[in-house]
């Protein structure tokens, strides 16, 4: 199977995709395997440190020898050349703010799944007609669950991820999935900086075992 639809896939099953960035490499990888044990089996490793390739180099590093199934993407990606050289140290899926043309170019390229930000009807109809089937709505906490609900007649074949201000209680979940989410990105209310800091890591497999076992449940209803 096309790693593109594997992932994809992937995705839409577990629900949800976390999101962090830590300039520590041990707490870097510490944390990914704490959300492997959770059950989390993609994640997505932000690009917004000085720290990131090197973090991420060691991430992939993990995931090779010791993570087996956990697909490893890289967030904020907002340029050609960023993409390159993610896409060249092994990254297995790309996610961005907005619709990034020139990133879509390198993706398409070298066959990686291309998830971009999108927060008008304009940029999805045109992440449509680059083929896209799975783009991500932000900032969610602007768009709300009812964009999707308004516009997912329109784009049957889209596939939405909201990110940005999703929370881990109920009820804001249930609004997003009962909007049509096909999954959730959740970054600081699931990873929070304290923790990270903290290296308290089983509270972070807790927190996402936890919100797996809850998103099942709300889907399921």
């Amino acid at each position: 199977m096309d790693k593109r639809i594997q992932i994809t896939e992937l995705l839409g099953t577990q629900g949800v995709l976390p999101l962090y960035y830590h300039p520590d490499t041990t707490v870097t990888a510490e944390t990914a395997r704490a959300l492997y044990q959770a059950g989390i089996r993609a994640l997505e490793y932000t690009n917004r440190g000085e720290h990131a390739l090197r973090n991420f180099e060691r991430l992939r590093k993990l995931c090779d020898q010791e993570l087996g199934g956990m697909f490893l993407g890289v967030g904020t990606i907002k340029e050609a050349g960023i993409a390159k050289t993610y896409v060249q140290a092994g990254a297995d899926f790309l996610v961005s703010p907005g619709l990034a043309e020139d990133v879509y170019d390198i993706t398409y390229s070298s066959k990686t799944l291309w998830i971009p930000g999108c927060m008008t009807v304009t940029e999805i109809l045109r992440a449509e007609q680059f083929g896209l089937r799975l783009v991500k709505l932000f900032p969610g906490s602007v768009l709300g669950p009812s964009f999707i609900e308004s516009i997912s007649e329109i784009f049957p074949a889209i596939s939405f991820m909201p990110t940005g201000a999703v929370g881990l209680d109920r009820a804001n979940l249930e609004a997003w999935f009962r909007a049509g989410a096909y999954a959730v990105g959740i970054g600081s209310r699931l990873l929070p900086k304290a923790a990270l800091d903290a290296g308290d890591f089983e509270k972070i497999r807790s927190s996402a075992k936890d919100l797996l076992v809850l998103v099942e449940a709300i889907r399921k209803k």
